[in-house]
């Protein structure tokens, strides 16, 4: 069987994340496979006897892919048994079975995150989505039950979780990563990009309450800084009030760095609104940090068991106090090999082909 690959959103966030750990399980089967891909060829593809690499300067979701693809593109596609995004971009003129994965349905059930031409344009796609794909692939179980509400019932979605990616799992180097140049001390961490539905401003909420008894731990924003300027007045507003060395905005980290900084945070806090799986707090806690998250149905589902703690949105001294008690412990974590494997992208891409295999 030959598939094609939607590999343009290989440098994604979540999206690049999930795809990039699936890939290698996909091109370790017996299949033959055509990647699409934009500006990233992934480096397991590259003369790998089995895969053939179609570049192309289409951007996800553009005009250009909606009308106007170029009608070699779509033949080559149409020359595979079937195609794949990892996302919810569907382009047109395609006649072989469509399989695709959305993570979650954040815009229509959080409507104010874009604007009304915004969210038009994103239900486009994701009806789009409903009516041409045989299989739906999601993260959750909360994010099944939302994409089956919204496309009435009327395509299978299968749950297929994200999961940890693979240097985060390699123990220390024989000498000690590199800390954070800014790393004095505890710190508090925080991942995500800066949008209202990761709730970063609830957690500014509580440091700037603790601000008024004393000094604070630093907090580290992992997030992009456009972003940050872009997507949340609030917290922009709130950022100001902060003095020089109590916030440090981090932006793009190499693995190297990325590894010691969760591996040197006193907590991570994950103040998320929504989310389809929610992936930070699983990699602090396989970093021996703890992690304090928001009591949402999508965290209480996939943290089940785990050791994180729990705090209510919308309730800062609550928040404020639980930051300062998990500190002044200073424990670490230590999960069990049962805990780390419990979400892993080969168990993810099995279920994938095996919808595949299933459908030829």
């Amino acid at each position: 069987m030959k598939i094609a690959i939607d590999c343009r959103h290989i440098n994604s966030s979540g999206i690049g994340v999930y795809l990039k750990g699936c890939l290698p399980y996909f091109l370790a089967s017996e299949h033959r496979f055509l990647l699409i891909c934009r500006g990233t060829i992934p480096g397991e593809a590259q003369g790998h006897d089995r895969v053939e690499i179609i570049e192309t300067n289409i951007r996800p979701f553009s005009l250009a892919e909606v009308l106007r693809r170029p009608k070699a593109l779509s033949e080559a596609i149409n020359a595979c048994d079937l195609y794949y995004s990892p996302f919810m971009n569907i382009p047109r003129g395609l006649r072989i079975p469509l399989y695709t994965t959305i993570h979650d349905m954040v815009f229509p059930d959080l409507p104010g995150l874009v604007s009304s031409a915004g969210l038009a344009l994103r239900m486009f796609f994701y009806r789009r989505a409903f009516r041409h794909s045989s299989r739906i692939f999601t993260v959750s179980e909360f994010s099944k039950g939302r994409i089956e509400y919204y496309s009435d019932n009327k395509v299978p979605v299968t749950v297929t979780h994200s999961a940890l990616q693979p240097y985060l799992l390699e123990p220390p180097a024989g000498t000690e990563e590199p800390a954070p140049a800014f790393a004095q001390g505890p710190y508090i961490l925080f991942v995500g990009n800066i949008k209202k539905n990761k709730g970063l401003v609830y957690l500014l909420d509580a440091l700037l309450l603790a601000k008024k008894e004393g000094p604070i731990p630093p907090l580290v924003i992992l997030g992009n800084m456009g972003n940050f300027r872009t997507f949340d007045e609030a917290v922009h507003a709130k950022v100001s009030l902060f003095e020089p060395g109590e916030l440090h905005i981090v932006g793009s980290l190499s693995q190297e760095e990325l590894r010691a900084l969760f591996r040197g945070a006193a907590l991570l806090v994950q103040p998320s609104l929504y989310e389809g799986f929610g992936l930070p707090p699983l990699e602090a806690l396989v970093s021996g940090c703890p992690a304090l998250i928001s009591d949402i149905p999508v965290f209480r589902e996939i943290y089940d068991g785990l050791p994180v703690q729990y705090f209510t949105l919308g309730n800062p001294e609550e928040l404020k106090q639980k930051i300062f008690a998990i500190i002044e412990k200073n424990e670490r974590i230590n999960l069990t090999e049962e805990e780390t494997r419990r979400y892993n992208f080969e168990k993810t891409a099995r279920i994938i082909m095996k919808a595949w295999e299933a459908h030829a």
